[in-house]
């Protein structure tokens, strides 16, 4: 049912809407500026390599991120009008598309974390065991809050707005919406602890060895996973942050802006460091036979036998 109201009351909301939609654009601009980058890369480095798990997973990530992000500015453009099931549906894409990308990411980081135990039966089969634990619960979570939700179509001073709420009141905090933060961040703080654990391992015995390489593979691996986790977890921060009373019910330019950038903050961890964490091991790989082909030599472990069965090959 599609409320209308010509009431000045709502101009701050219009206005926010309005203002809010454009970090929705930026988010969009910054993913598809990212991929035009790494365009060459991904033609090297994907597209030309045989088909593997991981291809489709970057695909996956990749398809699933101009869908979210157009989902985003479709729900938020206030010249557009969308009726209650297109409503309902671009709801559902906005709250699960994450998650699924969240799970597809945290496959590619076990493959990761894999190679860089070289192979370990054990690593493997807990990191797995936790990744669809977490996600089971996240899905139950929000498939829980999608049955309190629902959309409604505003027209406001004539732009149109679509707006989700909770039927019946609030609902209990233990299953909002945004606690699917909650175990991400926490699969994130287990996947870098174990990498942060056998990279200090590594670089010690390298040490030992005097062997240590800046463009050791443990090196890009790490880097990458660092600059990920950081992204997720400034925007764990900021969507829990917005669970406060305070924040959820006002208007202001302030509270635009923290949601925007969140908003950013998603896009960036999700489009643009998720696919950069196959690219980097890839490129890695790349240099390590462009090098080898050349005769320089490289240091050499038993991770890069590994890694080029797993990521060479794989990843």
């Amino acid at each position: 049912m599609t409320y209308t109201s010509n009431d000045p009351y709502w101009w701050p909301t219009i206005n926010f809407a309005i203002g809010y939609s454009y970090y929705a654009v930026v988010s969009f601009t910054v993913m598809i500026y990212d991929w035009a980058l790494t365009s060459g890369q991904e033609l090297e480095l994907i597209w030309s390599q045989r088909w593997s798990l991981v291809t489709v997973l970057y695909f996956g990530v990749r398809s699933l991120g101009v869908i979210y992000c157009g989902t985003i500015i479709l729900w938020l453009i206030p010249t557009v009008s969308v009726n209650d099931a297109v409503g309902n549906i671009l709801w559902y894409l906005i709250n699960w598309t994450p998650v699924v990308v969240t799970v597809i990411l945290g496959g590619v980081m076990i493959i990761r974390l894999h190679a860089m135990y070289l192979g370990s039966r054990k690593i493997l089969i807990f990191l797995v065991v936790i990744l669809l634990t977490l996600a089971i619960i996240t899905g139950v979570l929000l498939a829980i809050v999608q049955g309190y939700t629902r959309s409604e179509e505003f027209v406001l001073s004539g732009t149109y707005h679509c707006t989700s709420y909770f039927t019946g009141g609030n609902t209990p905090l233990l299953i909002g919406s945004d606690w699917e933060y909650v175990t991400g961040l926490t699969w994130e703080v287990i996947a870098l602890s174990f990498a942060v654990w056998i990279v200090v391992k590594h670089f010690c015995e390298l040490r030992q060895q005097s062997k240590w390489s800046v463009r050791d593979c443990f090196t890009v691996l790490i880097k990458t996973h660092v600059l990920y986790f950081a992204a997720f977890a400034v925007s764990s921060v900021f969507t829990l942050g917005g669970l406060s009373r305070n924040l959820s019910n006002s208007s202001s330019v302030g509270l635009q802006i923290y949601y925007g950038v969140d908003q950013i903050v998603i896009a960036v961890q999700l489009f643009v460091l998720g696919p950069r964490l196959i690219l980097s091991v890839r490129a890695h790989h790349a240099r390590l036979l462009a090098d080898s082909d050349e005769g320089i030599a490289m240091t050499t472990i038993a991770f890069q036998d590994r890694i080029h069965e797993l990521t060479g090959s794989d990843v």
